[in-house]
């Protein structure tokens, strides 16, 4: 068994605490065509299906530096990705699983997942890969032991990386959006 076969490979979640209704997190982080203003590498992308909905899949546009885990053998530039939602419940819970290059779902699930705090939200995001990818197998395939177990790890403390400045830009994009539906204080007092 090598480090490729664990089971999960690849397990995590982060948490934020944002200033806004849980509703408002939600229509945000469920649209991921706008994933471009908080992801460090999916840059957007479209729709097949209605948008958000169990089921549609999207369809990423991926951009990956050449310094990202430099002396692996990954994609690097531009890249796209198909992802299947497989939860939707409009209120609470976000997911999609990655697909192969022939559509098939893998185990390879991101989500994010809302609660009410206060007068605001904990935004908790989510990742599990239960089973390697094939891109993980493709990037791997002519690695050793030593270097297989060195990528996992990079890979991993990447993937946290990546969580928590998501969940950090979400938080500044939500709330700028919940400050500028604010009617100014002008306003306010005029009412």
């Amino acid at each position: 068994m090598t480090i490729i076969d664990n089971n999960p490979l690849f397990t995590l979640t982060e948490r934020i605490e944002i200033a806004a209704d849980p509703a408002a997190v939600y229509d945000v982080v469920s649209d991921l065509a706008r994933s471009g203003e908080w992801s460090p590498e999916c840059r957007g992308g479209t729709w097949s299906g209605a948008p958000g909905a169990v089921g549609s899949v999207f369809r990423g546009e991926n951009y990956r530096a050449e310094d990202v885990v430099g002396w692996a053998p990954l994609v690097r530039g531009t890249w796209y990705t198909e992802a299947e939602v497989v939860e939707a419940d409009g209120a609470r819970t976000f997911r999609w699983a990655m697909l192969t290059h022939t559509g098939a779902t893998q185990s390879s699930v991101w989500g994010f997942r809302v609660e009410p705090a206060g007068s605001g939200s904990v935004l908790h995001h989510e990742f599990e890969m239960s089973q390697a990818t094939e891109g993980i197998h493709e990037i791997v395939r002519d690695l050793d032991e030593a270097a297989r177990a060195r990528f996992v790890t990079e890979w991993g403390a990447k993937l946290v990386s990546d969580v928590r400045q998501t969940l950090a830009r979400i938080k500044r994009v939500v709330e700028d959006e919940v400050e500028a539906a604010r009617p100014a204080l002008g306003e306010a007092v005029a009412r």
